[in-house]
């Protein structure tokens, strides 16, 4: 089994953002690639999140939104990952995401933000390079 088969990653759309075939494109690109990918669907609390990505044992979580709540969603996954012991688990981001919103973001412990028009491959790359610095297990 390959290093990229046993990385799980959970993308999920959280607040009430209706739109989600960015969100779907990752998911299945991320597939593509040879990860293990897990898709919520619409419209998912950030405790639902955290639900699932806890049942899930996933290594990765990859945020979408396009509604304009990511200053408050993003750093409540983050929060809540961390108050159950899950703080090692990488939260990233995409969507409609002003460049001045994502130093905030990453204060929060969001560890990158891709906003439209980036490249699958850096969102790979960003998940290697985390995995092979053993940011994830």
């Amino acid at each position: 089994m390959s290093q990229k088969n046993k990385i799980r990653i959970l993308i999920a759309k959280p607040g009430l953002d209706g739109h989600d075939r960015g969100a779907k494109y990752v998911a299945r690109a991320l597939r593509d690639a040879g990860y293990e990918v897990i898709y919520t669907g619409i419209r998912q609390t950030p405790e639902a999140i955290v639900t699932i990505a806890l049942q899930e044992d996933v290594q990765f979580v990859g945020l979408s939104l396009l509604s304009g709540a990511h200053n408050e969603l993003f750093p409540r996954v983050v929060k809540l990952l961390r108050e159950a012991d899950a703080g090692d688990i990488v939260v990233f981001g995409g969507g409609i995401i002003p460049d001045y919103d994502i130093p905030g973001l990453k204060e929060a412990g969001v560890q990158a933000v891709f906003p439209p028009g980036t490249p699958i491959s850096a969102v790979v790359e960003f998940i290697e390079s985390c995995s092979v610095a053993g940011v994830s297990s």
